[in-house]
């Protein structure tokens, strides 16, 4: 009869320990994609907005290295790095945008509105290209070799002190 007491208050002390010793883990806000030194897998995307080109698995296969960012014009850290994007474009890196779950009017505002940095924008309405290489959310920019190979992912919005990390990535990627 005591044993019936006793088992449900040792299970209940070894959760409270296991959750307390949780707790004291660092936390880890990395979430690298599986994808890093693998080939882009297939994807066609048509353009985002009447005026550009869309984006397939083959733009990234003509021997130069880009950056590949996910963005959305609903996403307030995709401002914040927009200004750092156009600092890139302008020392002659080339960026190829996917915008995520966007309406083609959202986009054209946000690109007027903050600058466009992009050589092409795709359009992906179900996500499947942002969940295929691994992008955990929005903005999130990928380093591709000339051979279509992700070589490195950044993971947030681009700052000022990434610029200089990603242009040295895409130096590495050549």
């Amino acid at each position: 009869m005591s044993w019936r007491l006793w088992v449900p208050l040792f299970l209940f002390a070894l959760f409270i320990g296991l959750a307390a010793y949780q707790l004291t883990q660092p936390k880890d806000e990395f979430v690298a994609s599986g994808m890093v030194g693998e080939e882009l897998p297939y994807f066609d995307l048509p353009p985002a907005m009447d005026r550009v080109e869309g984006v397939s698995n083959a733009t990234f296969a003509d021997g130069r290295p880009r950056l590949l960012n996910i963005w959305a014009s609903w996403c307030l850290p995709c401002i914040a790095e927009a200004p750092h994007l156009e600092s890139l474009e302008r020392q002659g890196v080339e960026i190829v945008g996917v915008a995520i779950r966007d309406r083609p009017e959202d986009i054209a505002q946000f690109l007027a509105q903050h600058g466009n940095p992009y050589s092409r924008i795709g359009r992906d309405d179900l996500s499947e290209v942002q969940l295929a290489i691994g992008s955990s959310g929005v903005p999130e920019t990928f380093v591709i070799d000339g051979e279509g190979v992700i070589r490195y992912q950044h993971i947030g919005d681009v700052r000022a002190s990434d610029v200089p990390v990603l242009l040295e990535q895409l130096e590495q990627a050549r």
